[in-house]
């Protein structure tokens, strides 16, 4: 097998890196000597993230995922970050002189999920906290207690489904029945949304009679009342300006998530904290600076479900 073969045969792993919105927005392309990666535009989400931060710390994300399957694989890879607008490519993996270093193993991408539904109560050991810092390089990461932010949560889940366009995109994303055509492939199900069956249904009755704006405060409210016991929120923030930078940071991201989840800790991205403008400044203030991405953190309740993946 050549080289970039023999990472061709990685890619299923690479694809359980985590997305916005489960979309998987990300491309690949195989070369002689390198393997590009890119994104499909299709599978971005122009409208609730027109700065394209969560796009880009996704892909930092994918590319720290193809490096530690590379390296667990026993191939030697090295990440070249550079964003091409046009191409509409982030970065190329190439041979290197030695392997990766990373403290994970393709067990620990094979293992990650997102726990969306209740979390054990109380906040995080600081030791746990240091742990996931020792992930960073470029990037801050505080933790906050939940209960303070639940007020800001129900007011950017409120922003968000009063947001036609903005809920819009997010309900093209949603799969609340089986009977889905997409259920198997992307997007969020109701399982990974910790919804019971009936009460996917019921949401679905709604948005189907475009019925969200109306209830914007009940749908705000069911999300930002896992916020309201005693537990924690990580906040990774920094100076991150240039799209390169916001890749880097994805990629810290990435291996915080895997820190804390080889701590039994998992997580579950709120991301709307930074969408919504006034809800990003008032977080901006309590962190001393720029946001890049919430996580509400815990140990779950129950085990998170398998996310579903592209052929």
């Amino acid at each position: 097998m050549t080289w970039t073969e023999d990472l061709r045969a990685l890619a299923p792993l690479a694809a359980r890196a985590p997305s916005p919105h489960n979309a998987q927005p990300w491309s690949v392309s195989y070369g002689e000597s390198a393997l590009t990666i890119g994104w499909d535009p299709a599978r971005s989400l122009p409208v609730g993230d027109p700065t394209r931060r969560d796009l880009h710390l996704c892909l930092g994300g994918y590319v720290e995922t193809w490096l530690i399957a590379a390296a667990d694989a026993g191939l030697d890879v090295r990440a070249e970050i550079q964003v091409d607008e046009v191409g509409r490519t982030v970065a190329r993996l190439v041979p290197a002189d030695s392997r990766y270093a990373t403290d994970f193993t393709a067990d620990d991408i094979a293992a990650r999920g997102c726990a969306r539904g209740g979390h054990r109560a109380g906040r995080l050991d600081p030791e746990e906290i240091a742990r996931a810092r020792l992930q960073l390089t470029t990037a801050g990461l505080a933790e906050l207690p939940g209960h303070e932010l639940a007020g800001l949560a129900v007011r950017a889940d409120r922003w968000l489904w009063s947001a036609p366009r903005v809920a819009a995109e997010l309900r093209s994303w949603l799969r609340l029945t089986p009977g889905h055509p997409r259920y198997h492939q992307d997007g969020l199900t109701y399982e990974a949304l910790a919804m019971s069956r009936p009460e996917a249904l019921a949401l679905r009755a709604v948005l189907a009679a475009h019925a969200s704006r109306p209830l914007a405060p009940v749908l705000a409210a069911t999300q930002s009342g896992l916020l309201r016991g005693e537990g924690s929120v990580l906040v990774l923030s920094g100076s991150h300006e240039t799209a390169e930078d916001i890749i880097r940071a994805g990629r810290e991201l990435l291996r915080v998530w895997y820190a804390l989840a080889a701590q039994g800790i998992s997580v579950h991205p709120l991301s709307q904290l930074i969408d919504c403008p006034e809800t990003e400044r008032e977080l901006r203030r309590s962190v001393g600076a720029r946001p890049l991405a919430v996580l509400r953190a815990g140990r779950p309740v129950s085990a998170p479900p398998r996310s579903a993946r592209l052929p």
